[in-house]
């Protein structure tokens, strides 16, 4: 892996652009958490494949995609951001956190339950906690079999973040955001009663919310029981494909009123609702979910609402 370049801001986020040969390129987070000290928490995202396969309608890093991560790419990324700050790999950090979201489908590649189940033998890293988003690709079975058994045997105890990524509770729309067959809400709910304990964290279900997406709190309660599982409602943040695909966003992540009429009946029907909204200032990097550093240095016409950090090259 050869770091190319990057762009942010320290204490808020810096992305990484990584080379990793024969056309592969990642990229990978160093960031922080808007409100926590930034002492007592870290967040690191890595990406799990060059590029996508799916093609989610507001996400930037679908599209070219050269292929899965192996685990040694994977701990490559993770090596170079806790090696610059901690050259002994020892993380003091009470919460330290890495979300396997930056780039590609986790559950397409089993590398990534590789590197879940030998982190723990090779950081020192006491508040570790692994943080896995999926949309729950049909045929990956296998690949949530054995999460659920790495988890219950290296996590238990609130010390992992599970999440679907549902964004809509219309099915129709559902398919056309995420073009991918995906399981469906029956299967995600029986498998996350599964893989919730007492003790645990509430899986979250999570909408990236754009106009014209509903959310129908009948429809999530014939199958997820607010005891196990919360709702997460985010921004739908700036990217290509969301302008290209006319969404827009239905969470203004400028506005500190959270009294929106979505929230407010999800809320009514008993889920637990966190209404997530990040630092502004990371759109503007580029380090936010769907963003895609690279998507952004090859277009013609540049996003006006995003990305406005300059790539800053690192020398060889």
């Amino acid at each position: 892996m050869k770091v190319i370049g990057s762009a942010g801001k320290e204490g808020v986020a810096v992305v990484y652009l990584a080379d990793f040969g024969e056309g592969r390129y990642a990229e990978f987070v160093d960031a922080y958490q808007p409100g926590i000290r930034q002492g007592s928490k870290w967040v690191l995202l890595v990406s799990t494949m060059f590029g996508c396969p799916v093609g989610c309608r507001m996400c930037d890093a679908g599209g070219l995609f050269r292929g899965n991560a192996g685990v040694e790419d994977i701990f490559a990324q993770v090596d170079y951001m806790v090696r610059g700050r901690y050259p002994d790999g020892r993380i003091p950090q009470a919460q330290f956190k890495i979300q396997f979201a930056r780039m590609g489908e986790p559950a397409l590649n089993p590398a990534v339950l590789d590197v879940l189940e030998t982190f723990p033998d090779r950081y020192r890293a006491p508040g570790f906690m692994p943080s896995l988003s999926t949309i729950a690709p049909l045929g990956s079975g296998s690949f949530f079999r054995r999460l659920l058994r790495i988890k219950k045997d290296r996590y238990r105890g609130g010390r992992f973040q599970f999440q679907f990524s549902i964004h809509t509770t219309d099915s129709v729309l559902r398919d056309r955001f995420m073009p991918i067959p995906k399981w469906d809400f029956g299967r995600m709910a029986a498998y996350g009663d599964e893989f919730f304990e007492p003790g645990d964290r509430k899986i979250a279900l999570n909408f990236a919310l754009a106009h014209g997406m509903p959310v129908d709190p009948d429809v999530l309660l014939a199958h997820f029981h607010p005891d196990r599982f919360l709702l997460k409602i985010t921004p739908l943040n700036p990217t290509y494909q969301a302008e290209r695909h006319g969404l827009s966003s239905y969470i203004d992540p400028f506005r500190e009123d959270e009294r929106y009429g979505i929230v407010e009946a999800l809320k009514s029907a008993g889920y637990q609702v966190l209404v997530s909204i990040g630092e502004p200032e990371e759109n503007l990097i580029g380090s936010n979910c769907g963003q895609y550093l690279r998507k952004h240095l090859e277009a013609a016409d540049r996003l006006a609402s995003g990305y406005s950090y300059d790539l800053r090259r690192i020398p060889e």
